[in-house]
């Protein structure tokens, strides 16, 4: 999962997308990157880090310009390297920097097409593959300055050959800016405004809370298929460029990645997570009606909310019982097993008065692994809690995620091929309980019922693209699981290694 941001402004605008940046970095902790347009000229600064970490004053100094664009990342398919780090750029037509949300499902078929247009990609990445596209299709304008029908017309063509999850921002110097998602609409995009004396600046980002946090207004979430088009003088162009679109975006959005106080295509996340707390514990009332908890605990941070509302209906004390060290990033994107495991107990700390002599329920938004699971509970007993029960959010995840989310492979998955009493006892619980996914689904809806359709490729193995296939997730497995990427990255460093030798 990754956030992007682009604005079209009246004054310089790399503080208002390093602060957007900062407020989307939970979307990824890998990487930071920043592009401007200035005289005519990209200026670029990216690596790996946080974006506190990438950004010092001399590269802010640097990124003059009234427009660009911004990217926080984490690796999926692709190496961790500092080379895969966005946005990316190539110099014909015009000039254009391209930074991405999402994967493609059919990126071997488009690295072929490209290679008949001797289009060179230069990393592992599948944003660098629509970056690709996209200029190849503008190139054939042939024009010395694109309209929006140009522009448009490249993003529709872009749709017909791209399959898979991607909300897009790329700039385009002496153009605009451009912005589009995917027809089914599956990764988040935001279009806000910003009123001043010079005139209207314009913003997309993935989440509304980015546009929030720097004062600009949200004008509407971008259309599943639609693109946006901002010139470089504050024209906005929108246009739907996709053949049949269909909405359909990713649950887990509302489950663990967005922020609570985003809104994603008019549905507050704080509220559907409040609304899924509700009916898991509803669930737990009907199917433990003789429990013996004592205590709601959540585990932090995104099931604070959720735990709070499971024991309102339980009519249970909900207690903090573990207390987070906010300087430990996200143990879910953690790069590989062994520092997800270590990261754990770096990251919480329990409060023994709050488990001793008691039979306590842990509350979490989900369980992938279940490294995070287990080590929690470990901690729970070991603070004197007598019995450890366990409530997930999120139904099983069963199936890897070929959208943008960095799932492991289908047998790193604990609940892949398992029931929940198989489950409890890997994870060491007393007991365990899962929500339904018809109760995820609802939870959301109740805040905007205009969605009919979610993506839940993850809980039921139906993905909405329809091109994924056995093959295919084979494929990821390849890729994505710990050993391939530890394996990928240390060739990657043997690599830089030798040509840091050749070339001094």
């Amino acid at each position: 999962m990754c956030g992007i941001v682009g604005i079209v402004g009246r004054s310089s605008v790399n503080q208002t997308i390093y602060d957007a940046l900062t407020v989307l970095q939970h979307r990824g902790q890998d990487a930071a990157g920043i592009v401007t347009i200035d005289g005519g000229a990209f200026r670029l600064r990216k690596a790996n880090g946080l974006v506190k970490d990438v950004f010092e004053v001399k590269h802010m100094q640097r990124l003059q310009g009234n427009s660009g664009i911004g990217h926080v990342r984490y690796p999926t398919a692709g190496s961790s390297s500092s080379s895969e780090a966005q946005p990316f750029y190539v110099n014909s037509p015009f000039g254009i920097s391209l930074a991405h949300n999402g994967n493609l499902t059919n990126t071997t078929a488009l690295l072929e097409r490209l290679a008949e247009q001797r289009r060179h990609v230069n990393t592992t990445s599948d944003s660098e593959v629509l970056l690709n596209l996209l200029a190849d299709e503008l190139q054939y304008t042939r024009a010395r300055n694109l309209t929006e029908d140009h522009v448009f017309e490249a993003v529709a063509a872009v749709h017909e050959m791209a399959r898979g999850a991607y909300a897009v921002v790329a700039i385009i110097i002496g153009q605009g800016l451009v912005a589009f998602r995917d027809p089914y609409g599956i990764r988040p995009l935001v279009l806000g405004k910003h009123e001043t004396a010079q005139g209207t600046e314009y913003m997309v980002a993935s989440e509304s809370v980015a546009l929030d946090a720097v004062g600009f207004e949200v004008m509407r979430d971008v259309a599943p298929g639609e693109a946006v088009y901002i010139t470089l003088d504050g024209q906005l162009f929108t246009r739907q460029c996709a053949q049949n679109p269909s909405h359909a975006p990713c649950i887990f959005e509302y489950v663990y990645f967005a922020r609570p106080d985003s809104t994603i295509d008019k549905a507050s996340v704080y509220a559907s997570r409040v609304n899924m707390g509700t009916c898991l514990g509803e669930k737990i009332k009907r199917e433990w009606y003789d429990h013996d908890i004592d205590v709601v605990i959540p585990i932090p941070e995104t099931s604070c909310d959720i735990a709070l509302e499971i024991a309102r209906c339980m009519e249970l004390p909900y207690r903090q019982g573990f207390v987070k060290n906010r300087y430990i990033g996200r143990t879910f994107i953690m790069p590989g097993q062994q520092e997800r495991k270590k990261s754990v107990r770096r990251k919480l700390n329990a409060i023994d008065a709050e488990f001793k002599g008691k039979n306590v329920l842990l509350v979490d938004d989900s369980i992938v692994r279940g490294t995070t699971s287990q080590q929690i509970i470990e901690m729970a007993r070991e603070a004197g809690a007598r019995k450890v029960y366990f409530a997930s959010a999120a139904p099983e995840i069963r199936f890897p995620n070929v959208y943008g989310i960095d799932m492991p492979t289908s047998n790193e998955l604990i609940a892949h091929g398992r029931d929940s009493d198989e489950i409890a006892r890997l994870i060491g619980a007393d007991g365990i309980i899962f929500q339904d996914l018809s109760d995820l689904i609802a939870a959301v809806q109740q805040e905007n019922p205009d969605i009919k359709k979610f993506e839940t490729s993850v809980f039921d193995g139906q993905y909405i693209t329809k091109d994924v296939d056995q093959a295919y997730l084979d494929h990821l497995t390849v890729l994505r699981n710990d050993d391939a990427k530890a394996n990928r990255n240390m060739e990657l460093g043997t690599n830089l290694e030798l040509h840091n030798v050749c070339h001094p």
